[in-house]
């Protein structure tokens, strides 16, 4: 499946920036939004707790397997907490624009572009990332990607092993994930190392899809 990226900071030391920053906005309109006390608490444990694994990690003395992974865990923690309170605290009621800009989020589009269904042919090309794991980038083969039709791409693909037959079209493709992104990485399970996946992409724009791109084909290390 691919690898979730969006709004929290991939970067650990900007995501211990953001949530310290979320303390202080949080501090301030605890009450006007609503913002019980216990999870106030709980939030600023976890800030605390990623904050000193990842002291311990990044120090040479004290850097071992076992603090990486325990520095990995703080900051998992901490971002289930960040998504909690993002989704119980921040959407109900609707924070302005100013509120949502001190937390480091987005503010809102609340402008719809009108578009038409996309016409543009996308492929993707391979390239290696990790153990099971192909980086998907999108190219388009005819139209531009700055069409305002051209709203993400739904990725259809097939895992064939060994002496199995290849698909013979896009059709053929029994699996998909959307994404708006050009650049996604997908996992693959253990015993898919050494098959081949195939891909074929349509654009997609609120439902209406583009024509079939071209299918392309990678081996999964």
């Amino acid at each position: 499946m691919p690898v979730t990226r969006d709004w929290l900071p991939h970067n650990r030391e900007k995501h211990l920036e953001m949530a310290k920053d979320w303390q202080t906005v949080i501090g301030a309109k605890a009450a006007a939004w609503a913002i019980p006390a216990d999870a106030i608490t709980e939030f600023s444990g976890l800030v605390q707790a990623a904050e000193s694994a990842l002291a311990i990690a990044h120090t040479e003395a004290t850097r071992t397997a076992v603090t990486t992974a325990q520095c990995k865990a703080a900051f998992e923690a901490l971002a289930d907490k960040m998504r909690d309170i993002k989704r119980r605290y921040f959407l109900e009621p609707p924070l302005v624009d100013a509120d949502l800009i001190n937390l480091g989020l987005k503010p809102r589009d609340t402008t719809h572009t009108v578009s038409g269904p996309p016409s543009a042919q996308v492929t993707v090309e391979t390239f290696l990332v990790g153990r099971r794991e192909l980086g998907l980038k999108v190219i388009y083969v005819t139209g531009s990607p700055n069409d305002a039709s051209n709203k993400g791409y739904r990725i259809y693909y097939r895992v064939v092993g060994h002496g199995e037959p290849p698909p013979e079209r896009q059709e053929d493709l029994t699996v998909s994930f959307y994404t708006k992104r050009k650049k996604d990485v997908m996992e693959f399970g253990t015993a898919d190392s050494g098959k081949t996946a195939y891909f074929a992409v349509q654009v997609e724009n609120e439902g209406k899809k583009g024509p079939w791109g071209p299918m392309t084909s990678a081996l999964i290390p």
